[in-house]
């Protein structure tokens, strides 16, 4: 029977209560279908970093190379000041882990409400691929005269080849692997980033030519990129991108798919270890009332064992939530939080851990 060392980071705010959800069902999922789970929990996050003054050490980065994948909560604390943590934590974890994909499924489930106006769960189904270890996170810049009317702010975005190159491939062969509409759309600024998009596109379509001869190539600038996940949804099957505009379309992409409290992401290192968490964040007002909307770590979760290779425990998974959304006592949900009078975080996880029993 396999076992697959996972490391738990519940984090701040609400980020614990979701995983606690999370994991109930992954453990669900490993009995049904014949594995374990051997978890491990971290507790990084903004009440450490208040009483220690640590964030996220190195020797942390060398225990998470021992694991098979990290399961995160969600990170940020009302009383630290934004960006200590998120880069702290998450975009160190990202960098030292190598997690150069970010991957966001955007798919709207029957039962969930879309903003998007006369569109349903066959319009809304694409996937973005995100890279997400280069370009203008890296930090590349400086500052001179700060404080002056003369102040100069420099912030590079810097790709090199074979970050473009790595990134394409993990699209192109997602594209193979989905096997929808074969259809791979490149997101750029090719009339403006003439240098950095010159680049990705250039490199888009020699692998396209050479060695993805069955995936369809689409290219579409940012800007008609955002209007078209709102307009047309259905034009997309896989989109690639940069850091940035990859940071923005997926934050627009759960809007699209119904919301913060469905949709999750994977950072992903195909070769190594590879973290997996909700889009929502840590919603600090909700901490400890047991209202928070669990289901985007669930569905972090199994996107976590489709990663290892347990693609039937994960099907089971993203059809258990299916059928708890669509039961007829399901009392509906907003973006994040549950609707006044609806299941609490612990009730859903245990009907979803009971769905995937029950299989």
């Amino acid at each position: 029977m396999a076992t697959y060392k996972i490391a738990l980071m519940g984090g701040d705010g609400t980020g614990p209560e979701v995983l606690r959800e999370g994991v109930k069902v992954l453990e669900a999922a490993a009995r049904r279908c014949g594995f374990s789970l051997d978890t491990a929990s971290f507790d990084f996050g903004g009440d450490r970093y208040l009483a220690t003054g640590e964030i996220l050490p190195d020797s942390a980065i060398e225990d998470f190379r021992q694991f098979d994948a990290i399961y995160l909560g969600a990170i940020g604390h009302p009383e630290v000041k934004p960006g200590i943590l998120e880069k702290g934590i998450l975009l160190k974890a990202r960098f030292e882990l190598d997690q150069y994909i970010n991957l966001r499924p955007v798919k709207l489930y029957p039962g969930v409400e879309t903003p998007i106006k006369d569109k349903g769960p066959e319009d809304i189904d694409f996937v973005v691929v995100r890279e997400n270890s280069a370009g203008l996170y890296t930090g590349f810049g400086g500052v001179q005269r700060k404080g002056t009317p003369h102040e100069v702010a420099v912030q590079s975005m810097v790709y090199s080849r074979n970050e473009v190159d790595r990134c394409l491939k993990f699209a192109f062969d997602y594209a193979r692997k989905r096997n929808k509409d074969k259809t791979l759309t490149l997101c750029g600024k090719t009339n403006v980033l003439t240098y950095v998009y010159d680049l990705w596109e250039r490199a888009f379509h020699a692998m396209g030519e050479k060695e993805y001869p069955d995936i369809k190539r689409e290219y579409a600038h940012v800007d008609a990129t955002t209007m078209w996940m709102v307009k047309n949804p259905e034009w997309f099957d896989v989109i690639v991108t940069g850091n940035m505009f990859g940071d923005i379309v997926t934050d627009l992409g759960a809007m699209v798919q119904g919301g913060m409290g469905i949709a999750a992401g994977g950072n992903i290192n195909p070769e190594g270890v590879s973290m997996f968490e909700p889009i929502g964040g840590s919603a600090p007002k909700y901490t400890g009332l047991n209202v928070i909307n669990p289901l985007a770590c669930i569905f972090a979760g199994q996107m976590l064992l489709d990663h290892l290779g347990e693609s039937e425990a994960a099907l089971l998974v993203e059809k258990a939530c299916v059928a708890v959304i669509t039961s007829d006592d399901f009392p509906g949900m907003s973006a994040r939080e549950i609707k006044e009078g609806g299941w609490s975080t612990t009730q859903i996880g245990d009907r979803v851990a009971e769905a995937v029993a029950s299989a």
